[in-house]
């Protein structure tokens, strides 16, 4: 062997070694998960509202999904899943791309577009390529990455474009009802209500917004026999003082209002925060993280989660301005005592039904599905906002808790909450169905 090897110039040996393939580097479910995370940033900058926060998820992450379904055989194409989706082309020609690479930054020149203050998201993508070239990207491979990326991000643009919202401007402004037990604009600052008409917009699994109607609200009623009277004094008398400190906590945890305001003097002062939808992305990356999930799951599962996120939102905007119910807040105060202020700030929307118990029982579903019941873990999703973590033992305890969290904080009524997390079981469900029951195209 050692004469073999003698015969060897030395310059042949080099030939050899230098020719043979270098390993690339592989991206992790983090650069995902920050992906994500400047997103989240971004819109609490912006003020952008649940409903819109759930569809930039959404497009976003089925930008990066598109590239992963191209490139790992586990991972199927939502051709003939999604409604309309588009026969997504590939650039073939292109060889030196790293696909996870490309994933990521089709995430960001997706959300780039989308987002008001998208130039904000170019500044992290840079930073992010910064990095990849400190870990052993090549610039052809970066090169080839980004150029892959604009073009199914492209596609992905153009199927967004598609789906409705942009004709929403053109409606005409939505007018207050005066019927008895009509929702009203509330205060501190008496905002006008907020996406009256998102459930125009194409859903990604849905039949249509209606799909899933649940029952109907409980009537409303000024009759102190009626239910809805009893409703409405099982919210005065809890959703005040008799509050626990727990049940307080656990109000504030969920709160995600993006529209809070407070009363500085003569001045309405902006508090901003973070979504619903943001929220439980987050908790997404906590459990992808906690689970160690590879790559494409990563991918895989932020996908889906978004996608129930924006059906669970097109159905329940559908109910809340169909049945266009009544706040506690305005009801109580116009029936009760005009002095009541509930514990959270009551969002410019109706009341039914509890938007915050449909999706996040909507993503406790998904979430369980691809990770499992009794998934413990903590979420710290809003420390850097000042909200201590949780510990939770599942996702559909912290969906439940979710929504209990919006009668205990004095927005929503009971049967809104029921329903909700019925409603957004039937969603989750029909997302889980139809992801599951993908074929490789």
């Amino acid at each position: 062997m050692k004469k073999l090897l003698m015969l060897i110039p030395a310059c042949g040996l080099f030939a050899m070694i230098s020719c043979s393939p270098k390993k690339q580097p592989e991206l992790t479910n983090q650069d995902v998960s920050k992906v994500v995370g400047h997103m989240t940033s971004v819109m609490i900058h912006d003020v952008t509202n649940p409903p819109l926060a759930a569809r930039f998820f959404a497009y976003t992450c089925l930008a990066g999904y598109e590239v992963v379904a191209e490139n790992d055989k586990q991972i199927h194409s939502m051709r003939g899943v999604l409604n309309q989706y588009p026969d997504v082309k590939h650039p073939k020609q292109n060889t030196d791309y790293n696909y996870q690479l490309s994933a990521v930054l089709a995430m960001f020149e997706t959300s780039a577009k989308l987002l008001p203050s998208g130039t904000l998201m170019l500044g992290y993508e840079s930073s992010f390529i910064d990095s990849c070239k400190n870990v052993g990207f090549s610039s052809e491979a970066i090169d080839s990455s980004k150029s892959y990326a604009k073009t199914i991000s492209k596609q992905i643009l153009a199927y967004a474009k598609a789906d409705g919202y942009r004709k929403i401007s053109n409606y005409p402004r939505y007018k207050l009802k005066q019927t008895p037990g009509s929702w009203d604009l509330t205060p501190p600052a008496y905002m006008l209500p907020v996406e009256p008409y998102f459930n125009t917009i194409r859903p990604m699994t849905l039949d249509s917004a209606a799909q899933f109607v649940p029952d109907a609200p409980i009537p409303f009623s000024t009759d102190k026999n009626s239910l809805f009277y009893k409703f409405l004094q099982m919210s005065y008398a809890k959703s005040g003082n008799a509050l626990k400190q727990e049940e307080k906590d656990i109000a504030n945890f969920w709160d995600c209002n993006p529209f809070a305001v407070q009363n500085d003097g003569h001045m309405l002062i902006g508090l901003k925060k973070i979504s619903p939808g943001a929220h439980w992305m987050g908790i997404t990356a906590i459990a992808c993280k906690q689970a160690k999930t590879g790559f494409s799951k990563t991918v895989q599962i932020n996908t889906a989660v978004a996608i129930g996120l924006l059906d669970g939102f097109i159905c329940c905007w559908e109910d809340k301005y169909r049945t266009n119910r009544i706040r506690p807040e305005t009801a109580i105060r116009r029936y009760i005592d005009p002095h009541w202020k509930p514990l959270l700030q009551t969002p410019p929307f109706p009341e039914y039904i509890s938007g915050h118990s449909v999706v996040s029982t909507t993503a406790a579903v998904i979430l369980t599905h691809y990770l499992g019941d009794n998934f413990k873990y903590t979420d710290d999703v809003e420390v850097s906002y000042g909200i201590p973590p949780r510990h939770f033992n599942s996702f559909t305890q912290a969906a439940k808790e979710a929504a209990i969290s919006r009668f205990w904080g004095g927005i929503h009524f009971m049967d809104a909450i029921d329903n909700g997390i019925v409603q957004g079981n039937k969603v989750g469900n029909l997302v889980v169905t139809k992801l599951s029951g993908q074929k490789k195209s």
